[in-house]
């Protein structure tokens, strides 16, 4: 599949292609939808940004050293598709709208879901398939974000509208600008980064399974989530459509009360590294 990077040469910035090969796994979810997975690697990161990052918030720091076991992640923000089908399976909690985005299509993110409905959806399909779904630590989330990169974004320095569906109107650290897309674009219009992982920079902000901190005083250090705290605000990680590039960097976050679903909110699935093995 297609990557990319973004270099600056002769004052200008220039987008390099390249193509990733990843190990992938596809779980049937029926009426002909599937939900596939990426296999990411055991390894370690520096969490969060430096001091000397353009644009960076104080809660983005301290830079910290995270050590995570291997686990699977959705390529995608889940798509309306899949949400259908799930919506449709006998409920658990909450009942699911088969339909609540904003802007309309099938290959499209699912928007305007709230933190509980997005929990609904990942047990539900933990009980269909045997299998541990959830939502993402944020270190999980930021680990796959970087796929091993240190800068503002997976792409490089900067962020440009030909790579990531954001404000494009608006720039950063001096980047290309664009046009500002009013609406979400279909899932993997976009190149993924070098672990195959499509839309982490803009498309809809991305719900995580921890609640929100200040700061990464305390922080664990294990890739798993940070629970302790107030629960009444949850974790957003990647920016979207609606959001300025600097909301769209890999050590950007942000917090939103789990009740509220808006048309820039959507999230991934992770299965969980205790799970049974669905690649071989």
């Amino acid at each position: 599949m297609p990557t990319a990077s973004l270099r600056r040469e002769g004052g200008r910035w220039q987008v390099d292609r390249q193509e990733v090969r990843v190990q992938v796994c596809d779980v049937d979810l029926g009426e002909g939808e599937s939900l596939r997975l990426i296999q990411i690697p055991a390894g370690d990161f520096l969490r969060g940004s430096p001091a000397n990052e353009p644009e960076r918030s104080a809660a983005e720091g301290p830079q910290h050293r995270v050590r995570l076991g291997g686990f699977l992640l959705g390529q995608t923000p889940v798509t309306q598709a899949q949400w259908g089908v799930v919506a449709r399976w006998p409920k658990l909690k909450p009942d699911l709208k088969p339909d609540p985005s904003g802007f309309k299509g099938a290959r499209r993110p699912v928007e305007k879901v709230g933190w509980e409905q997005a929990m609904e959806f990942c047990h539900r399909l933990s009980q269909r398939t045997g299998l541990p779904f959830s939502l993402p630590s944020e270190a999980q989330w930021e680990y796959t974000c970087r796929a091993g990169t240190t800068t503002p974004f997976h792409f490089g320095a900067t962020l440009t509208p030909e790579l990531a569906c954001y404000h494009g109107r608006n720039s950063y650290a001096k980047g290309p600008v664009g046009q500002f897309p009013v609406e979400t674009t279909d899932v993997a219009s976009f190149p993924a980064n070098a672990w195959g992982l499509h839309d982490m920079h803009g498309s809809v902000w991305e719900w995580c399974l921890d609640t929100w901190h200040g700061s990464y005083e305390g922080a664990p250090t294990d890739g798993s989530p940070w629970l302790t705290g107030t629960h009444s605000r949850k974790l957003l990680r990647g920016g979207s459509w609606s959001h300025y590039p600097r909301y769209c960097r890999s050590a950007s976050r942000d917090l939103l009360q789990p009740v509220y679903a808006f048309g820039h909110v959507g999230f991934r699935v992770v299965c969980l590294p205790q799970g049974p093995s669905l690649i071989p």
